[in-house]
């Protein structure tokens, strides 16, 4: 059984890098329950995916409404369902492709899931 991505929304933040552009500004997010808090060595070369994107996963059946939320792969743009979908197919992508940072495309959250480091990163100063 795999860790699964974070259900929180986080709110796009203002600081958050344009579509497109690399973000040193990406990072971990504080993590209670770790006060010796978390690394994620992919930070510094995710990428927010540049529009246009499916509105649908790549993988599931045309029209299925398993899907919750949508997660695009940082390193080739596979756009997958999320943990909480029937599917699962964002981790499925990481588990056949070894891709290991997914970011989230809802519009109401900024923040990426490192699926290699289990860290949730979040866009803007840390």
């Amino acid at each position: 059984m795999h860790p699964t991505e974070p259900s929180q929304t986080a709110a796009p933040s203002p600081d958050a890098p344009g579509p497109g552009t690399p973000s040193a500004g990406w990072h971990p997010a504080h993590d209670g329950g770790r006060p010796e808090g978390r690394r994620c060595a992919h930070a510094p070369d995710v990428t927010v995916p540049p529009p246009p994107h499916p509105d649908e996963c790549e993988d599931c059946p045309p029209g299925d409404p398993g899907r919750v939320r949508l997660r695009r792969c940082t390193t080739c743009g596979h756009v997958g369902c999320c943990d909480s979908s029937r599917g699962r197919h964002a981790y499925a992508h990481y588990a056949s492709a070894g891709h290991p940072v997914a970011v989230s495309l809802a519009p109401d959250e900024s923040w990426a899931w490192c699926y290699e480091d289990e860290t949730f990163l979040v866009a803007g100063a840390s």
